[in-house]
């Protein structure tokens, strides 16, 4: 794994043999390479069932998310769809406690995914609007031990097909990723704009 994780308990244990580079998986992986490469296999096939065939219609919710995360990962790890059970920080930024992960995710359910989806007939800003506030929330809760950024961005992608977009490009996020943690920080405060003027990057748009 590129980035590693201050972990405890059981959904930080490693694969026998991976030198604890990576988490104890149900297909015996030992390289972070080989695992980066099933994971993207596995994410590919999974964009193109949600995009093509089950795009949901209403609202979408942290059941969604979890099914996501579920029908993704559910063949390489043990609690694919669960919530997350063990604290974790990165880059020395804490994410939200293990203990409130249950309370969160229903918070985040009923009232942010519930306030910004579904995104049929946004107009562009507030379609930059809801994806902003809702990728920083989600990550800042980082809810589930792995996968939580690439969740992250088909849950954006799926809110711009909504709204009657293409997914975003996430290559100016990944090439300014130093400013782009600086924006999700800044939702701590609850302050979204910085975020912002990256979905609108994404979007191929400057935003208003």
């Amino acid at each position: 794994m590129s980035t590693r994780y201050d972990v405890a308990g059981p959904q930080g244990m490693f694969e026998p043999g991976s030198g604890d580079r990576v988490l104890a998986n149900k297909l015996g992986i030992t390289l972070p390479s080989d695992m980066d490469e099933a994971e993207l296999i596995l994410l590919q096939k999974l964009y193109e069932s949600v995009l093509s065939d089950q795009m949901p219609e209403d609202g979408i919710t942290v059941e969604h998310l979890k099914i996501w995360h579920r029908r993704w990962l559910g063949n390489v790890y043990s609690w694919a769809g669960q919530a997350r059970s063990v604290n974790m920080s990165k880059g020395g930024f804490p994410f939200a406690p293990a203990a409130q992960i249950p309370r969160l995710m229903a918070a985040f359910d009923r009232g942010c995914l519930a306030m910004h989806t579904p995104c049929h007939d946004f107009s562009l800003q507030r379609l930059i609007d809801a994806i902003a506030v809702t990728h920083v929330e989600f990550i800042l809760m980082h809810p589930f031990r792995e996968g939580n950024g690439r969740i992250s961005r088909l849950l954006a992608d799926v809110m711009a097909v909504q709204a009657g977009m293409g997914p975003l490009d996430y290559s100016s996020w990944e090439a300014g990723r130093d400013e782009y943690i600086l924006a999700i920080q800044q939702g701590l405060g609850l302050n979204y704009e910085p975020m912002k003027q990256w979905v609108a990057r994404g979007l191929g748009t400057v935003g208003q």
